[in-house]
């Protein structure tokens, strides 16, 4: 890439999937990009709301899409980083959600109007094309979730959470991941997250800290992880290269 266009993208928000337009497709919509902070638990959408919005987590921001079960427990199913969006990415807009789509680390977001982002890709077949791959990949990723909560068990998951949650958060090795957020993100009760957490702090591979977590060996955690996420990294190389988070390139 010619050291003009790198420092073009280097000024745009550090959301990987807005990096990866093209010059003329970023500028299609760059008057319309506003850039907010949000707050853990912020609330963007609840199902059925009219999704009016894009967001796009930028540097370690991330979100969760979660459904409500019978019970009244929110299930996660996805986590999306700065390597996508969420709301309205291949709809024509203002149609409702579907789950509870909430902040999980705090952070900037670069925010534009579905209705603004529908015009810009009915104007750049390669701008529509560019969000119909990233659709797939989000698609990728509710598969793999849900073949994993089907076959692996809950250590398994947990250290494919945590090592999820430490991509977006440029591999460092403090996670802002509450007890109670893992569970959700398990779908189990809290006492049931909070007794694996034990388990990998009696092996030496985490702490616990107020809020969060240390992790102490990345290498046992992988070690305990299903491959699930690098199941992911391959589809997103094959569809959309250099967008998935990669902490040891910077991106």
């Amino acid at each position: 890439m010619p050291s003009q266009r790198r420092d073009a993208v280097a000024d745009r928000p550090f959301n990987n999937l807005l990096r990866r337009l093209n010059d003329a497709d970023f500028a299609l919509i760059e008057p319309d990009l506003a850039m907010t902070e949000a707050n853990p638990s912020d609330l963007l959408y609840n199902p059925g709301d009219n999704v009016g919005t894009v967001h796009f987590p930028c540097g370690p921001s991330l979100v969760s899409c979660m459904v409500t079960n019978e019970d009244g427990r929110d299930v996660e199913t996805i986590l999306i980083g700065r390597e996508g969006a969420v709301g309205g990415i291949v709809s024509q807009g203002h149609l409702p959600a579907y789950t509870r789509i909430t902040v999980k680390f705090a952070g900037p977001f670069a925010r534009l109007p579905v209705g603004k982002l529908d015009a810009a890709k009915s104007k750049s077949r390669t701008l529509d094309n560019i969000f119909a791959r990233y659709a797939d990949c989000m698609l990728a990723q509710i598969f793999q979730s849900t073949a994993c909560n089907a076959i692996h068990s809950i250590e398994q998951r947990t250290a494919k959470w945590i090592l999820a949650a430490m991509e977006r958060t440029d591999g460092k090795d403090v996670v802002p991941l509450t007890h109670e957020q893992l569970a959700t993100l398990l779908g189990v009760g809290r006492s049931y997250a909070s007794r694996v957490i034990q388990i990998f702090k009696a092996e030496g591979t985490l702490e616990t800290r107020r809020g969060s977590i240390l992790v102490r060996n990345p290498d046992a955690l992988q070690n305990r992880s299903c491959r699930c996420n690098e199941a992911v990294k391959a589809h997103f190389e094959e569809v959309l290269r250099g967008v998935y988070p990669d902490p040891e390139k910077g991106t």
